[in-house]
């Protein structure tokens, strides 16, 4: 029998009919989202938020919010340009996708094959479990694991074949594919891949294959350096204290698990080209948003570079990313054909984007409220 995230799955990926029409208009549900928004950056001390809506692939509301620097008194607004944390690891899963589509790799391919010198804890990872987060492979960032703790210093610049190297040494949390948990040494390495196989940073392979082509002009890895018009700045909160965002070394600012610079412009393109699935086959997308399946047989609700779920019975698919200061989260509901971006320039320990995306789409679509969630206050 198929599991209920594998029948979730194959239903949104589906064409889906079209979604009742919802109590209110779109301009009163945009008047109650900025309300709500802030009343709730407020609540959380969030300096500066970014908001898109989307219906079919259209962008229908993008606003700013707040300050995209304190100490300049500088105003988000719709060109501000955040940093994506781990929402970057979807564009990843998609640059693996092409390599496969075109030929030159296999989801089934054991990792061994692009590392020759790789350890034999690792023979039986393929690129699958990298995409999937069930490779054993514990995260370099995890507080929990005591033995791949502190083995990475954000303040270092290693390159490439040093991270590999040094992930290498960790011992496994578990057999490839028995469990999921989240890695973002797995997609780390993944990056390494999609240089070793197309010859191309993996920086470079997206600008030419995603960001060129779908017109995402501002979309580019992080470089501190760089000039970068309307350029946000990170925040975390210390002691109740607002402070400036921590340093990390340049090159971990450029790992394929999540170090882009984009806007709420740039992310309404990208949206579009999931609605329209133009950089994929079909069978493609399917697959990234399936959830992984177990050695046990059960399912697990991520896919590649996606979180599987639904709410009320309509399917949500969704990720969040947090990085130096930055926290954001895109969720899209397929069925519904709505999708909603938020991105703050606040500590993940301190601002909810993902509370406040799943508000402002129960905002535009009722039905999509939380269970237990209650309605925002006009």
């Amino acid at each position: 029998m198929k599991s209920f995230f594998a029948i979730l799955a194959l239903f949104f990926v589906a064409n889906a009919p079209a979604p009742r029409d919802a109590p209110q208009t779109d301009g009163s549900a945009s008047q109650k989202a900025d309300a709500y928004i802030n009343a709730e950056m407020r609540s959380e001390k969030i300096p500066g938020l970014a908001l898109a809506v989307m219906r079919d692939g259209k962008i229908i509301k993008a606003q700013g919010y707040g300050l995209s620097n304190v100490e300049l008194d500088v105003p988000v607004k719709p060109e501000t340009i955040f940093q994506t944390g781990s929402v970057g690891k979807q564009f990843t899963a998609t640059a693996i996708l092409m390599l496969v589509e075109a030929g030159k790799l296999s989801l089934d391919d054991k990792i061994s094959k692009y590392f020759a010198e790789s350890p034999a804890a690792w023979k039986d990872i393929t690129i699958r479990h990298l995409l999937t987060h069930t490779s054993g492979i514990p995260d370099y960032g995890s507080e929990e694991n005591t033995h791949s703790k502190k083995m990475i210093d954000l303040r270092v610049d290693y390159t490439e074949d040093e991270l590999v190297r040094r992930f290498a040494t960790f011992r496994l949390d578990f057999p490839p594919g028995s469990k999921w948990s989240y890695s973002n040494s797995g997609y780390v390495i993944l990056g390494v891949v999609i240089h070793k196989v197309s010859g191309k940073f993996y920086g470079d392979f997206l600008e030419e294959h995603i960001f060129h082509p779908l017109h995402m002009d501002v979309t580019h890895i992080i470089s501190e350096e760089n000039i970068v018009p309307n350029r946000s700045a990170g925040y975390r909160l210390v002691n109740g204290e607002l402070k400036n965002q921590e340093w990390v070394a340049p090159k971990l600012n450029t790992t394929a698990d999540g170090a882009l610079y984009t806007n709420i412009l740039d992310m309404g393109k990208w949206d579009a080209a999931l609605t329209q699935q133009t950089l994929l086959k079909k069978s493609s997308y399917e697959q990234m948003y399936t959830p992984v399946l177990l050695t046990d047989g059960k399912t697990y609700p991520y896919g590649f570079g996606w979180s599987v779920a639904a709410v009320n019975g309509h399917p949500l698919i969704e990720h969040s990313g947090s990085w130096q200061g930055f926290h954001m989260n895109f969720a899209r509901y397929p069925a519904d054909k709505l999708s909603v971006v938020v991105f703050t320039n606040l500590d993940s320990e301190h601002s909810d984007p993902i509370k406040i995306a799943h508000e402002v789409a129960a905002l535009y679509v009722p039905e999509l409220r939380p269970p237990g969630a209650s309605t925002p206050a006009k």
